[in-house]
């Protein structure tokens, strides 16, 4: 399952890196390295590669949670091509959130970013927007409709982006979700038909 493929994956070279600091930051997303020293990989590297255990856990799980139900709305919608989209959905996201911190740190050598946190808004977003009333459990305690979780995700992404007050990057949070609702949509536009109306069945 290619769930299970890039959690694997990720988990390995994330370990690697726990244990040699040199590959750490040759991986880490460093716009000013992209920018002035061709060093696209990058781009994508980051992804792979983790701040610590808890870092890892955490994104690894919400992968593989939301990674399921995504391939199993993929596999219904694009059949054979289900695979090829997820992989697109993925590594979309990790390029899609990166976008505004390439912009802003350009010049900064000094900023550096890991963890695949934009490609798991990314699988996040893409099942709300198939099942928007399905609940999230926040803090696997508290039930709350996917589509008012993904409110609140974005609206408090976006005023952290702005404070700039802590070592997350919440632009890739947000970058990273949007990217992810409206992928499906792209692949096949009537999806947001389907969308409204499942949004307004609840009411």
């Amino acid at each position: 399952m290619i769930v299970w493929f890039i959690i694997g994956v990720t988990a390995v070279i994330s370990y690697i890196a726990f244990q040699n600091r040199e590959l750490s930051a040759k991986l880490q997303f460093n716009a000013a390295q992209i920018i002035h020293r061709n060093e696209y990989y990058r781009l994508v590297s980051h992804a792979f590669v983790h701040a610590n255990w808890s870092h890892l856990g955490v994104n690894m799980l919400v992968l593989y949670f939301f990674g399921r139900n995504t391939v199993v709305y993929f596999d219904y919608y694009f059949g054979t091509k289900a695979t090829a989209y997820f992989l697109l959905l993925y590594f979309g996201g990790i390029l899609a959130s990166n976008i505004w911190s390439l912009i802003k740190h350009k010049n900064n050598y000094y900023y550096n970013a890991v963890g695949a946190s934009g490609a798991v808004s990314a699988v996040l977003f893409a099942t709300i927007f198939f099942q928007p009333w399905e609940p999230l459990y926040l803090f696997a305690v508290l039930p709350i409709p996917g589509i008012l979780f993904a409110a609140g995700y974005l609206f408090y992404s976006y005023q952290m982006s702005k404070r700039q007050s802590d070592n997350v990057a919440h632009d890739a949070h947000f970058l990273g979700a949007v990217f992810g609702f409206i992928f499906p949509i792209l692949l096949k536009p009537e999806l947001f038909s389907r969308f409204i109306d499942n949004l307004f069945s609840f009411l």
